[in-house]
């Protein structure tokens, strides 16, 4: 493949805002596609995959590069790709065959997998001899999940409308819902998903809303909504019928969720803002369904978020634990008698999952509950994101 200049000016001019300045590497790509409007899909496809790779691989590409200059990191990052770099002044001291050599001399997981040495031994100590798998698949890239918007369409009719747009997809097995993209594309200028057809959702995600057991008519909280993605769900599953309450911390998390709603052509959906301890007090026993979908360190989503590695430590973790503990404390007085509770995580830590559901249903609040079912998803066993779901019910 060859390289042009002013595409990789803009992978180089990206990496070095993410890690000097400690911004996402969605943000920055979204910005950087701004600032060059000429670009076409393919260079909008290599900025966009280069950048998150070499983000993925930021540490092995550092310890094999020769130096820390951003244009010979990249240059590493190209050859460790199994590409021939051009003769550009800016690679003139890179050396591939020496970067092979090194690469090959490393022996240590934390460096291979290319994380932080606290994760590894993290990872090691919670998922025993899983974890070696588990961290291989997550530094996979991630597929393009859908999710088929049933109220307006059909998984075969939406099939064969992106057929017709070009964009091959197939259904994978035990996701009634999912369509998978055949190849990487951008999905998003699509006139079905302009229609509302269909969202961007990863498979595991989509089995959150499916575990709450909803039915048209009921009476829904979304309590940790962000930009309601699961919210859109519980609504195509209720049939837009019924109300879904779909809350969070930060009222600007929830802004994007009505203009979703409006393009999925869903209206049973309100939004807002929790305030407080008052607004969880105000909502007493009113739900028949609760989803607690709570912060977490996302380690599940590292496919889809590679920049979460180098922004998290064992601090922040322990941090999203006492939140965890304290929503599930707290926010089940909005269910009523005999509803359903489910706790999710897009972690894979059983410290973050199921060890939490268990603290939880050995207190003094938790023999009003009892666990109805929970699910385990690792990334190496479902090809898809990790995540955990608890069901729970309320006794009384």
């Amino acid at each position: 493949m060859k390289l042009f200049p002013n595409t990789v000016q803009g992978v180089v001019d990206a990496i070095d805002e993410i890690f000097s300045q400690n911004r996402y590497s969605d943000k920055v790509i979204e910005k950087t596609f701004k600032a060059n409007p000429k670009w076409g899909a393919r260079d909008r496809a290599f900025v966009a995959e280069s950048v998150y790779e070499m983000v993925r691989w930021w540490r092995l590409i550092r310890e094999v590069s020769p130096s820390d200059d951003i244009y010979e990191l990249f240059g590493t990052y190209w050859v460790l790709q199994g590409n021939q770099l051009p003769e550009w002044e800016e690679f003139s001291r890179i050396d591939s065959t020496e970067i092979k050599v090194r690469l090959h001399q490393i022996k240590e997981r934390a460096m291979l997998q290319s994380i932080p040495d606290w994760l590894d031994t993290l990872g090691e100590q919670e998922l025993g001899e899983k974890w070696d798998k588990e961290i291989d698949t997550l530094n996979q890239t991630a597929q393009v999940v859908l999710r088929v918007n049933t109220i307006k369409i059909t998984r075969e009719a939406l099939m064969n409308r992106l057929e017709q747009e070009g964009i091959n997809t197939y259904a994978p097995k035990g996701y009634k819902d999912a369509l998978i993209l055949e190849k990487r594309q951008n999905i998003f200028k699509s006139p079905a998903f302009k229609e509302g057809l269909f969202e961007v959702q990863d498979a595991s995600s989509q089995l959150v809303a499916a575990a709450l057991d909803v039915e048209p008519g009921m009476r829904v909280i979304d309590a940790c909504a962000g930009a309601g993605g699961k919210s859109l769900h519980l609504a195509a599953l209720m049939q837009n019928k019924g109300r879904i309450l779909s809350m969070d911390l930060k009222a600007w998390k929830l802004q994007n969720t009505k203009l979703r709603a409006r393009r999925n052509g869903i209206s049973i959906i309100e939004t807002k803002e929790i305030e407080g301890s008052k607004t969880i007090k105000r909502l007493k026993e009113t739900a028949d369904r609760l989803l607690l979908d709570v912060p977490c360190s996302g380690l599940g989503v590292l496919k889809r978020n590679p920049d979460t590695k180098w922004k998290l430590s064992l601090e922040t973790i322990e941090q999203v634990k006492k939140i965890q503990e304290e929503i599930l404390g707290s926010y089940h007085t909005m269910l009523k008698p005999g509803g359903i509770m489910v706790y999710a995580t897009c972690s894979i830590l059983p410290s973050e999952n199921q060890d939490q559901v268990a603290k939880f249903l050995a207190s003094e609040i938790g023999k009003n509950f009892e666990l109805l079912s929970e699910q385990r998803v690792l990334a190496q066993e479902s090809g898809f994101d990790g995540f955990y779901i608890a069901k729970i019910k309320k006794i009384k």
